[in-house]
């Protein structure tokens, strides 16, 4: 099962792909760029909106964080999203072009290099590490999501063996690789490390999709609950830690910085959508000044969390957040 032709926020059709990223990014509302898979752009550069913007993010029993915004956008792009950052600065995302192409790409000091795996079309890319490895899934030719490894200049498919569609979502500095994929039996979360893959299920999940993983081996796992709706843990390799953004019927874990610092996006109630962080067990919420949805999704060690927001017109943007 593959990719819907036109419409991804139509994730039903895409549920039996993994499930991956259903709350967290198939049903995010940007993912109704329609897909083109011809045609090549030509040379482009980055625009890092210097308007410097602050919020406030509290929870009821937490003290407040101030939390200052930049934004960024591909110009010319009909779309921008920041998935992944690493220690040294370096971004790593995926846009929309002016005739509808979706890239993956690399940002660093405000140069932009497009990461398009050959193998497929509409490549995205989610985490990279302080060596400059990158993962993240492109789709086949039959549109099902493939996860790939981008490193030393090669590409790498990562599924494990049976797989019928895969997603590589984290990576750590050490090359350790996690991810989600789908085969007879549902959706599933993986490890890969010193080449060899382990299943990850949290006990109870109708679906494990994934999530960050940090230089400790600390995971983090969104999974389906018997309500579908995403749910968020930690895991150390032995036990799953239920760490929900309080208040939120939905949470999902993404990244994972080396202080165990987690940024998550949440849907509540009423269409509402929000970026989090878990810092020192406490958790903040924060939203993109004059946006309209804000979605969390990488963070490094040096307080810098990335993601995406929506403004009143329905156009994304990256954004890069300090707290």
């Amino acid at each position: 099962m593959g990719f819907p032709a036109r419409d991804i926020r139509l994730y039903s059709a895409a549920v039996k792909i993994t499930y991956s990223f259903v709350r967290r990014i198939w049903t995010n509302p940007f993912w109704g760029d329609n897909f083109v898979r011809h045609g090549i752009v030509g040379q482009i550069r980055v625009v890092l909106f210097l308007a410097l913007f602050s919020a406030v993010a509290t929870t009821a029993d937490a003290p407040p964080l101030i939390f200052k915004f930049k934004s960024i956008k591909v110009p010319g792009a009909q779309s921008t999203a920041i998935y992944g950052i690493n220690n040294l600065g370096a971004m790593v995302g995926s846009y929309v072009d002016s005739g509808g192409l979706r890239h993956g790409f690399t940002l660093l000091k405000g140069k932009v290099v497009k990461i398009d795996d050959p193998n497929g079309t509409d490549t995205y890319c989610f985490a990279t590490n302080r060596a400059g490895a990158i993962v993240g899934y492109y789709a086949t030719s039959n549109h099902s999501a493939q996860g790939f490894l981008y490193a030393k200049g090669k590409f790498a498919d990562i599924s494990p063996t049976g797989s019928t569609g895969s997603q590589a979502t984290g990576i750590n500095d050490h090359g350790d690789i996690t991810g989600n994929f789908a085969d007879s039996k549902g959706s599933h979360g993986f490890l890969l490390k010193g080449g060899t893959y382990t299943t990850l299920d949290v006990p109870g999940a109708q679906a494990t999709l994934g999530g960050g993983i940090n230089n400790a081996g600390l995971m983090t796992e969104v999974w389906l609950d018997s309500s579908f709706n995403s749910q968020s843990s930690l895991y150390n390799g032995k036990t799953y830690k239920t760490i929900d953004v309080p208040g939120e019927p939905d949470s999902d874990a993404g990244g994972i910085n080396n202080l165990g610092d987690i940024v998550y996006s949440w849907e509540g109630s009423g269409d509402t959508y929000g970026g989090a962080l878990r810092h020192s067990g406490k958790y903040y919420k924060f939203h993109v000044p004059k946006g309209d949805r804000t979605f969390g999704y990488g963070i490094n060690d040096h307080k810098v969390i990335v993601g995406a927001y929506t403004d009143d017109n329905g156009i994304l943007s990256g954004f890069t957040a300090t707290y």
